[in-house]
């Protein structure tokens, strides 16, 4: 049903509001009307954004309904705002995770990567990705994400590519990017290094292995702990602090290797602490990170005893076995040898692939590394002047100090699917970066023999990602406009893998930072403080909470607690408390729209003191939501509209104006002012909550057929009425009904049951009617009443509620001298708890402090209910 109101035209609002099919329906009708492409616009201020690209094998998890709804707000607000916005949307083509699931679907056929070839199991992949390495974009779409779909990049398009060489090359010509041997984190059943945030920590029961390493002259032997006892088949050496005065007399003996025989040094290095154990460690160069760098400093051999597959490569009685038998071997061994002093149970921060579950290998290994400390300088040098600023700002430091001390970067990985490096080698083994082997032939002077089998780093091409996806390396026109991108929205658990990346890369390339501000969300939870994780079985699919409560309700239910926070416990009540206001909106929406007769649209040359309060708190909140969207404080933001609408416009003016809207003499007034707040509110609301607040932005007669509020311009606070006086006099009207809304109460008479006569002893100025229909009386009187009443003071007014007639006297008291006595009772056994020494000695400050508060609660509700048996004859 349509009705038109002067140059309205509203849509009436019916039934109870349901979020899937409204939904879906604007999301086709934005689409549709191209509302989210970017249009270079010169006129207009950038403001750009390109996605953290999600891998094509990802689906949709709680992190993501955080993460790119806040991308969605941001470029909404400033669409409105009047910017010419761009939020470039794309995948990444996640090498180890692609690669997984393809090799998944071989192997369910009988079949392999290996077997089938490498040129084979890339059709394959390139297969799987056309047909469901898209999934997730499509779920975006159901987070009504308002992102420019046309300019969808991937990051092994060719154009991308292009870059990506180009990079490579450049680095590898600068002598940036070398090949070396160096420990990373070894899948052994993926067979390739992974990186850092490719793993997860999981702890453990293990044990502590006290192992007698002889000296070679049968003058005794050193102790050392280990975690790893099978790892000693590749041990070169036992190191010491040089000042642990315990070994300086011993400092470059020989030891014998228990097992193996091999005799190794005992050295003096930093690297030890005296403090921890016996002060002596195992150094095993090959399989321990800072075991490598103690081999480097004290120039030891590098052993490696597991092949890619995790098995003992090394000759001996050990060959061959996975490295968990190897384990229980060697203990046994050692045991029966007389080496093993004592075993120890030991809490273990085991590092678990999160592709295969498998515990990474730490392995030395021949590796294409990027030298970084050049690099990241100027990054570090930006953030420090300001040019990247960071939200919350803490991370700023983090940020510099990893820059300062970063270490080279493994860019190879031991797979098929990815940017395959670009190095070509003639016979004699000479490398060259080229485009192809024929750029690489020239460049050789001679023929080329084979190109490199490895592939590069993820992170590599995703480092690229701001400048790439806008067309570099041409100088495009999107490239001028919209770089430097203006935020980059990420996780704190890519800082350094990502972040860092892009920062170091468009400053070498581009000369100019790739984003002017980093905003880290918060991590989700459950509700209880655990990683949500599917595998563990404590994540929540965010498409079921839009099926079920709506995407507004699961945007909102976030929103409403990510400020600078960086953990958020998500519970489900949040869902549903959403969608209570979702229903609240839509119900006052409705109301408001009933109660439109005669009316014509024309400012009011004149409000009353509610009108002008609620205008006024209504220009205070378009500030409020406006600085905190400019602060990332997107909490701030959403508790300012929530407790707005519901407890400022829902609660107090259309229940005050329900009077004025029953007279055709004075409804056009709050017919005016419910229209204005509900039209902004609207607007403020469709960045956080962008379907119902179109939906009804519509039916209002607000925004016309073939409009759209993203259309419509941003409510500025300084063009709204604000008057201050009038806020803190309904303030204290509010507060005086709210007092005598508590006496009621007391007395046990219902909400919204009218009483005839409140006697109030005080000035009520123009706040009578008010307090009168809100409280819920008919009338108010002058003075005091001449029989039984209860009484209480707010605002320097008194306020006298008869209660003849209301209450059973007898009843009343009965009740009083129940509560009394149970209080008593309560107080009582406190005080027993706190007259004891024993208690108080042993007792928590807080715990005392809190039983001390209690009393005094107590003694306050019994004074007033001994007031009250009084009064009423008790």
């Amino acid at each position: 049903m349509t009705r038109k109101r002067g140059r309205m035209k509203l849509q009436a609002i019916e039934g109870a509001y349901a979020a899937q099919e409204l939904e879906q329906r604007w999301y086709a009708a934005w689409e549709a009307a191209g509302l989210f492409e970017a249009n270079i616009q010169p006129d207009k201020p950038v403001y750009s954004i390109t996605i953290p690209p999600p891998n094509i094998t990802g689906s949709l998890h709680m992190g993501h309904a955080l993460c790119y709804p806040l991308q969605d707000l941001l470029g909404r607000y400033k669409r409105m705002r009047g910017f010419d916005v761009l939020i470039l949307p794309g995948l990444d083509h996640a090498g180890i995770a692609t690669q997984s699931v393809v090799e998944k679907q071989l192997k369910k056929e009988g079949s392999s990567g290996v077997k089938i070839g490498r040129d084979a199991f890339l059709d394959r992949v390139w297969k799987w990705r056309d047909e469901s390495g898209g999934t997730i974009l499509e779920q975006f779409r159901r987070l009504g994400l308002g992102f420019d779909w046309g300019r969808e990049r991937f990051t092994l398009d060719e154009k991308y590519a292009d870059a990506v060489l180009k990079v490579f090359i450049d680095w590898f010509d600068r002598g940036l990017i070398y090949k070396g041997l160096r420990v990373v984190n070894w899948d052994p059943v993926l067979q390739t290094s992974v990186s850092d945030i490719e793993t997860e920590r999981r702890d453990i029961k293990g044990n502590l292995y006290h192992i007698r390493y002889p000296f070679a002259d049968g003058s005794g032997h050193v102790t050392i702990a280990t975690t790893r006892p099978e790892t000693m088949l590749a041990d070169v050496a036992v190191a010491v602090h040089p000042s642990d005065k315990r070994y300086t007399q011993l400092i470059g003996k020989k030891i014998t290797l228990p097992l193996v025989g091999r005799e190794i040094p005992l050295v003096a290095d930093p690297y030890p602490d005296p403090a921890f154990g016996t002060g002596a460690v195992k150094i095993t160069p090959g399989h321990d990170a800072n075991d490598f760098e103690v081999g480097v400093r004290q120039e030891l051999e590098t052993l490696v005893i597991f092949d890619p597959t995790g098995k003992v490569n090394a000759e001996g009685p050990y060959f061959g076995l996975d490295r968990k038998v190897a384990r229980d071997r060697v203990v046994a061994d050692l045991e029966s040898g007389g080496f093993l002093e004592k075993i120890e149970p030991h809490d273990i921060a085991l590092v678990v692939s999160q592709r295969s579950g498998e515990p990474v290998e730490p392995l030395a290994s021949e590796q294409w590394f990027v030298r970084q400390s050049e690099l990241a300088k100027p990054a570090a040098d930006a953030t420090r002047e300001g040019r990247i600023k960071f939200v919350p700002e803490r991370y700023a430091e983090e940020f510099t100090e990893w820059l300062d001390n970063i270490r080279d970067w493994c860019i190879s990985r031991q797979l098929w699917w990815g940017h395959r490096i670009p190095v070509y080698y003639t016979e004699d083994g000479e490398a060259f970066a080229a485009l192809n082997q024929a750029d690489a032939e020239r460049k050789a002077g001679r023929p080329i023999v084979r190109q490199d089998d490895d592939v590069l780093d993820t992170w590599f091409s995703s480092g690229l990602w701001p400048f790439a996806t806008l067309g570099w390396p041409d100088q495009t026109p999107e490239l001028e406009r919209y770089y430097p991108t203006s935020v980059l929205v990420t996780s704190r658990d890519i800082l350094y893998l990502w972040v860092a990346r892009m920062a170091m890369m468009g400053l070498d390339f581009l000369k100019e930072i790739p984003f002017s501000e980093v905003y880290i969300y918060a991590t989700i939870l459950t509700k209880d403080g655990k990683r949500m994780s599917k595998s563990l079985g404590t994540g929540i699919d965010p498409l079921e909470v839009i099926e079920t409560k709506g995407a507004d309700a699961l945007r909102h239910g976030l929103f409403s607690q990510t400020g600078y926070n960086q953990a958020i416990r998500y519970d489900e009540k949040r869902a549903i408390e959403s969608g209570h206001f979702c229903n609240k909106i839509w119900n006052a929406s409705r109301f408001i729209q009933k109660n439109l007769e005669g009316y014509k649209g024309d400012e009011p040359a004149e409000f009353d003191t509610v009108d002008r309060w609620i205008l006024s708190r209504l220009a205070e909140t378009t500030q409020k939501v406006t600085e905190a969207i400019d602060a990332y404080h997107i909490q701030a933001a959403s508790e300012a509209l929530y407790e707005f609408f519901w407890y400022e416009f829902a609660d107090w003016y259309i229940e005050a104006s329900k009077p004025r809207l029953a007279d055709p003499a004075q409804r056009h007034v709050p017919q005016w002012v419910l229209m204005r707040c509900l039209d902004v509110f609207l607007r403020l609301l469709h960045p956080f909550l962008p379907f119902i607040s179109e939906e009804l932005a519509h039916r209002m007669g607000f925004v016309a057929d073939g409009d759209f509020l993203l259309k419509q311009s941003w409510p500025e606070a300084a063009l709204m009425l604000s008057d201050k006086a009038a806020e803190s006099q309904v303030n204290g009207w509010i507060e005086q009904v709210r007092g005598v809304r508590a006496l009621r109460a007391e007395l046990g008479i219902a909400a919204m049951k009218t009483l005839p006569t409140l006697f109030v002893a005080g000035d009520l100025s123009s706040g009578a009617d008010f307090v009168a229909s809100q409280a819920w009386f008919t009338s108010l009187e002058p003075g005091s009443p001449t029989g039984v009443a209860v009484s209480t003071t707010v605002g320097g007014v008194d306020f006298h509620l008869p209660v003849e007639g209301l209450v059973d006297t007898e009843s009343e008291l009965a009740r009083l001298r129940k509560e009394q006595e149970k209080l008593g009772a309560e107080r009582s056994k406190i005080s027993q708890r706190l007259d004891s020494p024993d208690f108080v000695s042993r007792a928590k400050p807080e715990v005392i402090e809190r039983d001390r508060s209690r009393v005094a609660e107590i003694d306050s509700i019994l004074e007033k209910t001994s007031e009250r048996i009084t009064l009423f004859g008790g």
